[in-house]
């Protein structure tokens, strides 16, 4: 009772806080399309319960990340009001196989605060020379009559895991749990205070620690876990997040936006974390829009922080020898991600700032002993999962291969360097990253430099200045 009274005034200071700032507005709308044609069509537009969580100070976003921008532009005089960089799961399933075959709708949303006149809300994405086009424009009038402006009461409270201040200067995360049933709603909470600790002490988040609140939220359901239906597992969850996404046993994530959404309306929120009940090895981010993790996994640690990095800050994977659902393509682009290069001008390096005079481009590391190493680790990792070892045994896997390959760089003179190391962004060849290990290449503990800078930038961003 006293950590739920706790929790209920942290909320309602916050809440109070807030009472200047404008209503949070959120275009629904349906994304669909295959891998040669795209389509978009408004499915409503709704005021949330609470006022818009972030600064009025910093409504324009110039960080140049995403494959899309959202811009809401004032109708008549053409004032741009508010921009965010995000990306969709749309973008990743149009990469897929599937995409070539058929077609599909994904639901997404865009939050921005409520605007005083009628607005033109503006989708963009990236052309092939990485420059944001338009894709897409509605037409939002704030008071017409077919705007959603009363929400049913919420159905639980969000509990204040760290509330160090009023949350249009802190970067607010929210925490949702999935596949939690209600005796399992301290299980939960546990969770989310023991994930959020890890995240506060790995930097750069650790020394920005006070820049964030995090709160928790979630939906009992009537069984533990989520579904994995490689398995046979089928499970009903309030969020519907699932394993074996794009047809990867380890990639986790919800495709029910509208389910997440009216869930995470009730707290103060700018990114998710979901966290799902379940043992099992697997997570996913997508950037500006949510991640997830398995909550009572081994790697739990490693997954709510790696998984974070690509939602929070747009980071790209840098490893390159799993397999994934998505593909690249063959021609190698310049990436938009700030941790992943095509290098086709060295000199011009797009975290030059961090590279000392001298440093070899590309710099050379011991790429093929490594490679001969992964390949022997990725064939017993499909052997145990083929037939459905223990999860023990892959956490086991894991470990010794993370030992093995610290062991292996350990030696080598450019371990700690800044500069451009082949295979990256799910590619053996032709992309770049910056350093030799990060927690965005393995399982190893640390934001490389560049990562680091890239996180500090979205802090700033959604942090008082």
């Amino acid at each position: 009772m006293i950590r739920y009274l706790t929790s209920l005034l942290a909320l309602c200071a916050c809440a109070s806080a807030l009472a200047a700032q404008p209503a949070t507005m959120r275009l629904d709308y349906l994304h669909s399309g295959n891998a040669s044609e795209e389509h978009y069509a408004v499915e409503r537009v709704v005021v949330e319960p609470l006022p818009w969580p972030g600064s009025m100070r910093q409504t324009i976003d110039n960080t140049n990340r995403g494959n899309n921008l959202v811009e809401v532009v004032d109708a008549k005089t053409g004032k741009l009001l508010y921009s965010r960089g995000f990306s969709t799961v749309f973008a990743e399933w149009r990469s897929t196989g599937e995409a070539a075959r058929a077609s599909r709708g994904f639901q997404e949303s865009v939050r921005f605060p409520r605007p005083a006149q009628p607005v033109k809300v503006r989708i963009l994405k990236r052309d092939d020379a990485n420059r944001f086009v338009l894709a897409w424009s509605a037409d939002v009038d704030p008071d017409a009559m077919d705007v959603v402006r009363k929400q049913p009461p919420a159905p639980v409270q969000p509990i204040g895991i760290r509330v160090n201040g009023p949350s249009e200067d802190k970067v607010d995360l929210l925490i949702v749990g999935d596949g939690y049933t209600k005796g399992e709603m301290k299980k939960f909470e546990a969770a989310a205070r023991r994930l959020a600790d890890h995240l506060f002490a790995t930097s750069p988040f650790k020394e920005r620690a006070t820049d964030f609140n995090v709160w928790a939220i979630a939906l009992p359901t009537t069984e533990s876990g989520v579904s994995r239906p490689s398995t046979g597992a089928h499970k009903a969850s309030p969020l519907g997040t699932r394993y074996d996404i794009f047809g990867s046993e380890r990639y986790v994530l919800t495709t029910d936006n509208r389910a997440l959404r009216e869930l995470a309306q009730y707290a103060p929120y700018e990114f998710i974390e979901i966290l799902v009940n379940n043992e099992t090895y697997g997570g996913g981010g997508i950037f500006g829009q949510f991640s997830t993790a398995a909550a009572d996994n081994d790697w739990a640690n490693y997954l709510f922080v790696h998984e974070f990095g690509h939602h929070f800050a747009g980071l790209a994977d840098e490893y390159y020898t799993s397999p994934v659902a998505y593909a690249t393509g063959g021609e190698r682009r310049e990436p938009w991600e700030p941790n992943a290069t095509a290098l086709h001008d060295p000199a011009r390096l797009k975290w030059r700032k961090f590279v000392k005079e001298g440093t070899p481009m590309p710099t050379p590391w011991p790429k093929a002993a490594y490679e001969t190493a992964s390949r022997a680790y990725q064939q017993e990792r499909a052997a145990l999962r083929a037939v459905n070892r223990p999860e023990s045994e892959m956490s086991a896997l894991f470990t010794r291969d993370l030992q093995q390959s610290t062991a292996l760089f350990s030696a080598d003179p450019h371990r700690h360097t800044v500069g451009a190391f082949e295979g990256a962004n799910y590619e053996a060849t032709g992309y770049y990253r910056p350093q030799m290990q990060c927690i965005m290449f393995d399982r190893s503990e640390q934001f490389c430099a560049v990562c680091a800078d890239a996180i500090s930038a979205i802090i700033d961003l959604y942090s008082r200045p």
